[in-house]
């Protein structure tokens, strides 16, 4: 390398790396401007002074600044987000997360024990994000049924989803990116399981703090609770029991069946003859109606487990309406059977003042064919109601709990006899697509795990099959890509690749060895992790991995040692994004439903990064042969 020729580009692009860490730091502009500007001035700088190689070309042109927009590392978290966003969007890892806060009980320490460690485990192998936006209600009702505040416990949930994260080459995009940093230096290629045996000594002694320390230095914030009162509201619903549903041949006599225990049955409909409470002797058969009260969320997950159920089938009296439709491609239960493998979103709308259905039900209102949308549940206020959804008389002021395609939903604004709530609509996961799901993200796993094709064949793979099978549209496809990631992650890739060839990095290595001059590679190793871990929450993990990569590099070359473990502090140290909110993803997700402050991501996770710096130290050196003086 020319790197002598070249101080005037080398303290150029130094200045731009401290530029970068300001503006990423104080968070003036957005991290997108701060990241398009950053990839429009290298490639304005190198263009005017150029760093040419040995036969005269600009070894920094505008194609290899951009390069980093096809990083192979960029392409793989692109590519696995959209695999996690399907998994949420299906569903498929809600069963999971259901059984596992059924187990918790009622103590803390065994709700963190069995709550966290899977989320640690789950987020070795799938992005965190996806992880803990599904544990966050989950987590959420723990802490409301045990009456404390949630905010004892969302920080461990981000802090245990990044520990996970910490040992795999695909747990976390930081370790993705620094991968694909060192293939592009002509470095061998991480594996999958390199990293691991250290990854889980760390990962362990963190979640060590996370479990048993954490939560008592976390202060308590307004309750999740108060937040969301309106979430208390009980709506009438309806359940059928359907042929082949868990809910036949139950008796009510040995208590409520599992899957309707938190809602109260209000009465059970078999043929003409309704029975109400008490119902201790009435075993369940098909065909019977079971007029229930209960809680939207409990409505939403009761969807999971019986998603044809909650929907209100025609009776006796709309079967002449239905022989006569059937023959039509419009009719009713065609249409119903269309939309239903679609997206379905859950909203509420109000029955509007004069409304022309108020004192009619939906039975005579002919609800599902005038609006192609389906009624869940009732909800009035102060009033006990024991009849059939369908034969419910609407009252002006009921609150309708509604399911449907959202340009249904979305078309009831138009409506004069409801009036929709906007901040009412869910989207529901598609749990028709939960199995397909699932295989493709395990086929992913495993290719990239036994290395039978390389990680960003598999991602990329696994993104395209995913929205190829249904599992996710592309326009879900393409919210899943955060902008932010994208930018942030090739201007950075674009101000290494300026640091390695103007020589910015090696002098930068050089430098931290003449300050630590007598210390062995065990010891600069120490110093090296302690910089990066500190400067992670000031930046963000991923522009750290990419920024420190070429640096770790230097350090190891000057040393005359292998650079394997510097790059493995590099992964570590900038996955200690623990003391800020803006450090990753996960703690900004936390921020609003845990009602914190910045200070308590710093008071909560600032022990934890000199816990891991601690263990680091005496970890590396000794498993690495690292001395840590020089003789």
């Amino acid at each position: 390398m020319l790197y002598e020729n070249f101080d005037l580009q080398m303290w150029i692009t130094l200045g731009l790396v401290l530029l970068t860490i300001v503006g990423f730091a104080t968070e003036r502009l957005p991290i997108e401007v701060v990241s398009a500007s950053l990839i429009a001035l290298l490639m304005i700088v190198f263009h005017f002074l150029p760093v040419p190689d040995l036969e005269g070309q600009n070894q920094l042109n505008a194609a290899r600044i951009l390069g980093g927009f096809a990083n192979p590392g960029l392409i793989t978290v692109v590519s696995l987000l959209i695999v996690g966003e399907a998994m949420v969007r299906t569903g498929a890892l809600e069963g999971v997360a259901s059984t596992l806060y059924r187990l918790s009980g009622g103590s803390i320490l065994r709700g963190l024990f069995i709550s966290l460690l899977p989320v640690a485990a789950v987020s070795s192998v799938l992005n965190n994000t996806p992880v803990v936006i599904i544990f966050i209600p989950i987590i959420g009702a723990f802490a409301e049924r045990i009456g404390i505040s949630v905010s004892r416990l969302l920080i461990p949930l981000s802090f245990a989803s990044i520990l996970g994260g910490m040992t795999t080459l695909i747990g976390s995009s930081t370790n993705l990116l620094v991968a694909g940093v060192v293939s592009e230096l002509g470095l061998p290629a991480i594996q999958f399981f390199d990293f691991f045996i250290p990854g889980v000594i760390l990962a362990s002694l963190g979640l060590f703090y996370v479990l048993f320390i954490a939560p008592r230095i976390i202060p308590d914030r307004a309750p999740m609770a108060s937040q969301l009162a309106s979430e208390d509201r009980q709506f009438i619903a309806q359940i059928e029991v359907l042929p082949g549903s868990p809910l036949v041949g139950q008796n009510l006599s040995d208590g409520t069946p599992e899957l309707l225990s938190e809602m109260t049955v209000r009465m059970i409909q078999r043929s003409e003859h309704a029975f109400l409470p008490p119902l201790d002797w009435v075993e369940l058969k098909e065909g019977d109606v079971i007029v229930v009260a209960a809680t939207r969320k409990v409505l939403i997950e009761s969807i999971t487990t019986l998603p044809r159920a909650l929907h209100p089938s025609p009776t006796r009296r709309q079967l002449p309406l239905r022989e006569t439709n059937d023959e039509s491609p419009n009719s009713p239960d065609l249409a119903t059977e269309a939309w239903q493998e679609g997206d379905q979103v859950l909203a509420e709308a109000m029955v509007a003042p004069a409304s022309n259905i108020a004192g009619r039900n939906l039975e005579t209102i002919g609800f599902r064919r005038a609006y192609d949308c389906i009624v869940l549940g009732i909800q009035r206020r102060s009033q006990m109601m024991r009849q059939r959804l369908t034969e419910i008389k609407l009252e002006e002021g009921d609150v309708l709990l509604i399911q449907g395609p959202p340009q249904n939903v979305r078309e009831l604004q138009n409506s004069h006899d409801v009036i929709l709530m906007e901040l009412s609509q869910h989207l529901l996961p598609r749990y028709f697509h939960a199995q397909r799901a699932a295989l493709i993200f395990a086929s992913v796993l495993l290719a990239a795990a036994s290395g039978l094709i390389p990680i960003v064949v598999a991602a990329l793979t696994g993104a395209a099959a995913m929205i190829v099978t249904g599992c996710l549209d592309i326009r879900d496809a393409l919210r899943a890509v955060d902008s932010r990631i994208v930018l942030t992650v090739a201007a950075t890739l674009g101000l290494g690749t300026a640091l390695q060839i103007t020589g910015g990095a090696e002098f930068v290595a050089l430098s931290l060895i003449g300050a630590l001059h007598g210390l062995g590679p065990g010891a600069i190793i120490s110093v090296f992790f302690l910089i990066i871990a500190l400067l992670t929450n000031i930046l963000s993990n991923n522009a750290s991995a990419v920024l420190f990569t070429p640096i770790a590099i230097n350090i190891a070359t000057a040393l005359g040692t292998d650079p394997i473990p510097f790059i493995f502090a590099v992964i570590f140290g900038a996955s200690c994004s623990f003391a800020s909110p803006i450090g990753y993803q996960t703690n900004l997700i936390i921020m609003a439903p845990g009602h914190y402050r910045f200070m308590d991501f710093v008071k909560t996770g600032t022990p934890l990064i000199i816990i891991l710096w601690v263990g680091f130290s005496i970890l590396f050196p000794w498993y690495y042969d690292l001395p840590l003086t020089i003789d």
